[in-house]
């Protein structure tokens, strides 16, 4: 969100929209190489607090972590919708050529973004009771869990106003920029997590900090680009469409309908991990590292995902079908490979890759067993999260939106209850599967009726 700060400027940059004389694939793996590098810094933090924590004497901050970040994935992933709504709309006024509307954009979601982080703050202790009475664990790890809790949720505000920040860089094509932001970010994350846990002895509380600290890092160096990229004249001559009604309507019901899409979603990996925690803390603590690894799958394909979304918003915006279907192609490729290869890796050498994480022998034991259904969860997830990116680029919010409530009513729900009554994990997993499975068959079917 452009700041009031930024007069200095005298000019606004030229507007990146794409050559038509380019390669569809080069610009393609341009934008997606530099998306996964800035994705890769994000799990890559993720990775190092699992392992700094998977390796203290007791199991249960690993546990507790995992546990509180339930709860941070409905508070922040279901307000996704502030990353997700800026990029896919500020693409399409790229492809347009129309710089108000991306300053529009940003600075409506910006507001949105602000607004929203302060009532966080305002009811945390709310929020943290009700959280943690829902879920289930034992005593000492829903106390790890809440020192995490109290010390990440100050960082709400920054987060979401990162979201937005990220998302109308990404809509311009300044992946470039995205990349600075996220390695700062990310790097003081995995510095201060080594400092709060490992020296200090902060154990699950250091974990929450150090997010914290590196979120307000992130929001400060996003904001300084942004203002050098805009004139006090360019705010003032738009300021009085800012409160447009009819503009904030329009992007209040695309991201509620990317929120109610992004709930359903992370409601059944929320199910997904209470229902391992209900079942034992050592395979709480074996589920963790699974889902560990297939977020960082996910974080490479969202950078695919990312690339086809923007593209997607500046052809849509320019009016030029024609190479969508080549898109997807492209895309889904990629991703699939990426997914697959992934799963591969841990499933041939799972000792030595999960032994980085954690030394507990009785949790490395056992998740042999469960390993395979990362091929899956990843194969299918990584044709969906593409597909994702793609109706996000057409800021279809509905579509996103049947598809993930039908995948989690129809594919999720009903294994899930068997998984329960016969207390099996594998059931869980193929559970989690055919959601993927179902969010693919949705979206594919929508495909046809947006490129005639």
């Amino acid at each position: 969100m452009p700041p009031a700060q930024s007069s200095q400027a005298s000019h606004s940059p030229p507007l990146l929209v794409t050559d038509l004389d380019q390669s569809l694939s080069q610009r393609f793996f341009r934008l997606a190489i530099v998306n996964i590098l800035s994705n890769l810094t994000v799990p890559l933090a993720g990775l190092v607090s699992v392992a700094f924590l998977g390796h203290l004497v007791e199991i249960r901050y690993l546990a507790g972590v995992t546990l509180a970040t339930v709860l941070f994935n409905y508070l922040y992933r279901t307000l996704g919708f502030l990353r997700m709504g800026t990029t896919g709309v500020t693409a399409q006024a790229v492809g347009r050529n129309d710089r108000a509307a991306i300053l529009l954009t940003a600075l409506r979601n910006g507001i949105l973004a602000i607004g929203l982080g302060l009532i966080i703050l305002l009811l945390q202790h709310p929020i943290r009771d009700l959280g943690f009475a829902v879920l289930s664990a034992e005593p000492v790890i829903k106390a790890a869990g809440q020192a995490y809790y109290d010390a990440r949720i100050w960082a709400a505000p920054a987060t979401l106003l990162n979201f937005v920040l990220i998302g109308s860089l990404l809509g311009q094509e300044k992946s470039g920029q995205v990349l600075l932001i996220s390695a700062l970010g990310n790097g003081a994350n995995i510095l201060l997590d080594y400092f709060f846990v490992v020296r200090w002895g902060w154990n699950s509380a250091g974990a929450g900090w150090a997010i914290t600290v590196s979120q307000y890092l992130m929001a400060l160096l996003g904001l300084v680009l942004c203002a050098r990229q805009t004139s006090w004249l360019e705010i003032q001559a738009i300021q009085s469409k800012l409160w447009d009604t009819a503009a904030f309507k329009s992007t209040l019901t695309l991201n509620g309908n990317i929120f109610i899409r992004t709930l359903a979603f992370l409601s059944t990996f929320s199910v997904f991990t209470n229902f391992s925690s209900a079942i034992g803390a050592i395979l709480l603590a074996e589920n963790a590292l699974l889902l560990q690894v297939f977020s960082f799958a996910v974080y490479l394909i969202d950078g695919l995902a990312f690339a086809t979304e923007s593209l997607t918003g500046v052809l849509h915006g320019q009016g030029n079908k024609k190479p969508l279907l080549g898109l997807i192609g492209l895309s889904g490729g990629s991703s699939l490979v990426i997914g697959v290869t992934f799963a591969l890796l841990f499933v041939l050498f799972p000792m030595p890759l999960f032994a980085l994480l954690t030394n507990h022998t009785e949790v490395l034991a056992q998740i042999g067993r469960y390993v395979f259904w990362l091929i899956p969860v990843l194969g299918f997830g990584s044709i969906a999260f593409m597909l994702d990116g793609y109706f996000l680029g057409l800021a279809e919010g509905a579509t996103l939106r049947n598809a993930a409530l039908f995948a989690t009513l129809f594919g999720f729900v009903p294994l899930v209850v068997w998984a329960w009554q016969l207390q099996s994990n594998d059931l869980l997993w193929l559970a989690l599967s055919v959601f993927m499975a179902a969010r693919v068959v949705f979206l594919g079917s929508q495909v046809l009726r947006t490129i005639q």
